[in-house]
């Protein structure tokens, strides 16, 4: 049977409790010891269970003990035991070092370059969680752990959904939970199911962090939790005019009440964050002042305000929205690879609406070292942009989902691989062979490398015999 009061000293199958390090609403934390695990500091959460507590503490609990166990990778703490609840519910966790972001908010606003680095760190833990099907609901400050090494870790799987799994919380309870400064307007509304929402705290969490300010307050009341579906925030940089407009842009689109206007996906804002050079701006990087209050009413008014709620309600919203990377090799100058690629990319691109493409060239040694100085390497950088861009110009691909990047290094595989890492590309497309009658060319001789190597799909694009293609070319052309 369930203990409703534990203390100091007591063991729990074989887990000492040695020191109650919170109390927190839904659930305690110890630090507990055990044998098996004699240097590994250890973490106990353990549910309220008292008469009164609150019944979606249980439930709660329950739903993290499903969800965490199944979880992987740096972004989550790593599961130890799991205690049934038919005897001692509780969960054994590794007690990760430092703190969570909850000291910082004490030195707000933080510097614009601070909230990047944390965002983009809190959207790659998020992107890691979506591919495991599960969607946090619940991120927040408190939430938020960063490891030495530089990684985000999310806690706290109380109020989280998974996909494959059953929803607890949505079958129990038919108010929205989560904490109401973060949560997204279709949460409000009861749809648990959508992972924009995340992407939506996230904006709140990096707008807080930048200006110190909630952008829509502290609601207590399900009325005022509703005001954010037709309310706009204040922009970012009328309260810190250092803001810069791309990171203001980001922002605001992470905080769009319809979630179809808001990123993609959140490994996408980590580009986003990453890569601002390549951020478009619209009327949102700009904006200064909130809406008038007349535009606000209109759109209270107007029921297609609250159509996305009710459309989310019966859709699954987990289809991957992928980063796909192009490899093009500038120097190769080969139409008729190039062709095949784009048709390649384009059968990639018709595969998912909102699939962001990043064309990539690299610049390797050979070709920056210093000859006529700094003002002739960036001329040749700037004019790769320039081609990468008429490259592309065949696709027709709108602006915001498609950017360039030329990597200046002299191992072109190394400078790639660290690309895709990096930015979490999901996709590689490149050519396999030099252009005819050459050599081989920087991509054509890395690309069985990269193939190996890379910790995505990688499609290489092999053209047919280029003597057959002219042949053909000039067939047609002397029919015509």
């Amino acid at each position: 049977m369930a203990l409703t009061h534990l203390d100091e000293g007591m063991v729990l199958e074989g887990f000492r409790l040695e020191k109650l390090l919170h109390r927190g609403g839904m659930a305690n934390l110890w630090s507990v010891t055990h044998p098996d695990h004699p240097d590994a500091p250890l973490l106990m959460k353990v549910p309220k269970l008292a008469a009164g507590e609150d019944p979606a503490a249980i439930v709660s609990f329950e739903m993290e003990q499903m969800i965490l166990p199944r979880l992987k990778g740096p972004h989550v703490p790593r599961t130890i035991a799991v205690g049934d609840f038919t005897q001692q519910p509780f969960l054994v966790m590794e007690a990760l070092p430092g703190d969570t972001l909850l000291p910082l908010l004490g030195r707000l606003p933080l510097p614009p370059d601070e909230v990047v680095s944390i965002g983009a760190a809190v959207a790659t833990a998020l992107d890691s969680l979506h591919r495991q099907d599960v969607i946090h609901l619940d991120l927040k400050p408190s939430n938020v752990m960063m490891r030495p090494t530089g990684e985000a870790v999310l806690i706290d799987y109380g109020l989280s959904h998974h996909t494959r799994m059953p929803d607890l919380m949505a079958e129990q309870f038919r108010l929205p939970y989560g904490t109401a400064p973060y949560m997204a307007p279709e949460q409000v509304m009861g749809v648990r199911t959508y992972r924009r929402s995340d992407i939506f705290a996230l904006g709140v969490l990096m707008y807080f962090l930048a200006t110190a300010v909630r952008p829509f307050g502290d609601p207590q009341s399900l009325k005022g939790l509703k005001q954010r579906l037709w309310r706009d925030p204040v922009p970012p940089r009328r309260w810190r005019p250092d803001i810069p407009a791309w990171l203001q842009e980001v922002i605001m689109r992470c905080l769009e009440p319809d979630p179809d206007r808001r990123h993609p996906t959140a490994a996408q804002v980590a580009f986003d964050l990453r890569n601002p050079d390549q951020v478009k701006l619209t009327a949102r990087a700009h904006k200064l002042r909130q809406d008038s209050w007349l535009a606000a009413w209109r759109r209270r008014m107007d029921p297609s305000t609250y159509e996305p709620a009710a459309k989310l309600a019966t859709q699954s919203k987990l289809a991957t929205n992928p980063i796909v990377a192009v490899m093009v090799d500038l120097d190769q100058k080969d139409p008729f690879l190039f062709d095949a690629m784009r048709t390649a990319l384009t059968a990639v691109v018709g595969l998912s609406p909102d699939v962001r493409v990043a064309l990539v060239n690299v610049l390797a040694a050979r070709a920056f070292e210093p000859v006529g100085g700094e003002q002739a390497s960036t001329s040749r950088h700037v004019a790769r942009l320039a081609a990468l861009r008429r490259w592309a110009a065949p696709l027709k691909l709108p602006d915001d989902r498609i950017s360039v990047h030329v990597l200046e290094n002299s191992n072109p595989v190394e400078a790639l691989l660290d690309y895709v890492r990096v930015n979490h590309v999901d996709q590689i497309v490149m050519g396999a062979r030099s252009r005819p009658g050459g050599g081989r060319a920087v991509l054509g001789s890395v690309s069985g490398q990269i193939a190996q190597q890379a910790p995505c799909t990688v499609v290489v694009v092999r053209r047919r015999d280029w003597r057959s293609e002219v042949e053909a070319r000039e067939a047609e052309q002397a029919q015509a």
